[in-house]
C-alpha cells in the first residue's frame, strides 16, 4: 500500500504558495487572452491606455527584467538571473531575498517566453504601475489593482496585479503573445 510522507519540512512553504499564485496569475491572464480575442474591439480598448498609444505598441516600457527578454534561450537567461532555487526545462523559479522572486517559463525551444516577478510587501523595490505601463491604475474598492496591456508589434504583454491589504502581493508579468 502507499504510504504518504508527512513530514513537509522539505517544503519552502512560502515559495511553493508563491508559485501556486504566479501560476494562477498566468492562468487567469490566459483566459482573459483568449476572452479578449473573442471580443477584440471593446477589449483593446479595455486593456491599452492613452500612455501606450502614445509610445506605440512597439515601444513598451517593460520589456525585460534583470536583463532577462522574451525569446532569450534558458542559458542565457540563466547567466543573466544566476542559479535558480529550482530549475527545470519548463521554469526556473528565482528567490532574491524575503520579498523579491521571479519565475522564468520557457518554451519546447528552451526559450524564454514568460517572466512572472512577485514582490512582497510595500517597499521602494516594489515598481509602481506607471513604471511598468506608462500609467497609473485605478484602485478597486478593496484597494486591489490590475492591469493589462498588449503589445501586439512587440509581441508580448505585460501585466501588472496587486492584492488589498498592508502587506501586498505585487506581480508583474510579461508573456509572448502566440
Amino acid at each position: 500500500m502507499l504510504q504518504l510522507r508527512k513530514d513537509y519540512t522539505h517544503f519552502n512553504l512560502p515559495c511553493l504558495a508563491l508559485t501556486v499564485f504566479a501560476l494562477a496569475l498566468l492562468a487567469t491572464a490566459g483566459s482573459l487572452q483568449k476572452a479578449e480575442a473573442q471580443n477584440h474591439s471593446s477589449a483593446r480598448a479595455t486593456v491599452t491606455n492613452s500612455a501606450a498609444q502614445a509610445r506605440g505598441e512597439d515601444d513598451p516600457l517593460f520589456s525585460e527584467y534583470k536583463g532577462v527578454r522574451i525569446g532569450m534561450t534558458a542559458d542565457e537567461a540563466r547567466k543573466k538571473l544566476g542559479d535558480p532555487q529550482d530549475k527545470s526545462d519548463e521554469q526556473d523559479f528565482y528567490v532574491f531575498n524575503e520579498k523579491e522572486s521571479a519565475q522564468v517559463f520557457y518554451d519546447k525551444a528552451h526559450k524564454t517566453y514568460a517572466i512572472s516577478i512577485n514582490y512582497l510587501g510595500a517597499g521602494s523595490e516594489t515598481p509602481a504601475p506607471k513604471g511598468v505601463l506608462g500609467s497609473e491604475i485605478e484602485a478597486k474598492p478593496d484597494g486591489s489593482l490590475y492591469k493589462m496591456v498588449r503589445y501586439r508589434k512587440a509581441g508580448y504583454w505585460v501585466s501588472y496585479s496587486r492584492t488589498a491589504g498592508t502587506d501586498p502581493l505585487t506581480t508583474v508579468t510579461i508573456q509572448r503573445i502566440d
